[in-house]
């Protein structure tokens, strides 16, 4: 008999790539890890995990059984899930994971709602940016996420439904004053030589960013970096930078200009679930959650000054 915490260890071998980043997600330590794979080969009578270098990677039996697990474990979790719902209003814990500027827009809108005509939900919010959240969705280390699907190469397939929720344009912000605080759309190549705030290096608007100015012929003096889109907004409000921002980050408590661009970028927000129902709630408490997102009034989009 296969114990199926392997083989979710397994399964997420598979999808995280390393022995540490299973450890991690896992909160186990690598040997342990090791170990409780090491058991799953004996419980198998099959090589599963190979040795290059320091590295450990799938043979193919381990690539597929890791796959076929997954839907193992879909079928245990979706039957379980199923028995507990039975007669039952939508009850227990929903993980959802959401990026940054869409969890005061999108996020906290739904689960105050939810909060008030579901008591017995309860929805946990985890800050997960695009890069981040699929895997952990995958991993089963939430339930629901709320993704772009423009500009990154998300790894999608038959496992999940998407649901579009909204399209959310990149606005160049500047401060008030800024001789960029005009109306109509904004060529950016005309600021080549303005101070740049930044995201983190790698991160989806940073590498966004970076992006457009290289189109527009220049590279960008970035003077800045933050992780938080508030203290982007700070810096720029206090006439220290320019940025670009996608329009749900732009808070509208901060005295700032935004201006679309001439040449329109937009991303679209999507939210996506396992469509197998590999989760610990029941199928109906993921649904109704879904179902409070896609029906939340948005807020209007941040006006061009």
């Amino acid at each position: 008999m296969m114990n199926p915490w392997r083989l979710r260890l397994l399964s997420r071998l598979d999808t995280l790539g390393t022995i540490r980043a299973v450890a991690k997600a896992a909160n186990l330590s690598p040997s342990n890890v090791s170990q409780q794979l090491a058991l799953l080969e004996a419980e198998t009578r099959t090589q599963l995990l190979e040795r290059t270098g320091r590295r450990v990677r799938l043979t193919p039996a381990g690539l597929i059984l890791a796959r076929r697990a997954r839907a193992i474990l879909d079928h245990m979790d979706a039957v379980e899930a199923e028995l507990r719902g039975l007669g039952e209003e939508p009850a227990g814990l929903v993980r959802m994971g959401a990026f940054q500027s869409a969890i005061h827009t999108m996020s906290v809108p739904a689960v105050t709602r939810l909060a008030r005509e579901y008591p017995r939900l309860t929805v946990e919010l985890l800050q997960l940016e695009p890069h981040e959240s699929m895997p952990a969705l995958r991993g089963g280390d939430v339930d629901i996420i709320i993704t772009t699907t423009n500009f990154d190469e998300l790894p999608l397939g038959p496992d999940l439904d998407l649901v579009p929720l909204a399209t959310d344009p990149i606005l160049l912000v500047t401060p008030l004053g800024h001789a960029a605080a005009g109306r109509g759309t904004v060529d950016i190549a005309a600021y080549a030589d303005e101070p740049w705030a930044f995201d983190m290096p790698q991160s989806y608007m940073a590498n966004l960013a970076l992006r457009l100015c290289r189109q527009a012929s220049f590279e960008p003096r970035v003077v800045c970096r933050f992780s938080n889109y508030l203290m982007t907004l700070q810096h720029v409000e206090a006439g220290l930078s320019i940025a670009l921002l996608p329009g749900l980050a732009v808070d509208r408590r901060y005295r700032v200009a935004t201006r679309a661009l001439a040449t329109p970028v937009t991303r679209t927000i999507t939210a996506a679930i396992r469509r197998s129902g590999r989760s610990t709630p029941p199928r109906a408490a993921v649904r109704v959650v879904l179902d409070a997102l896609r029906h939340n009034p948005h807020p209007p989009m941040p006006g061009h000054d």
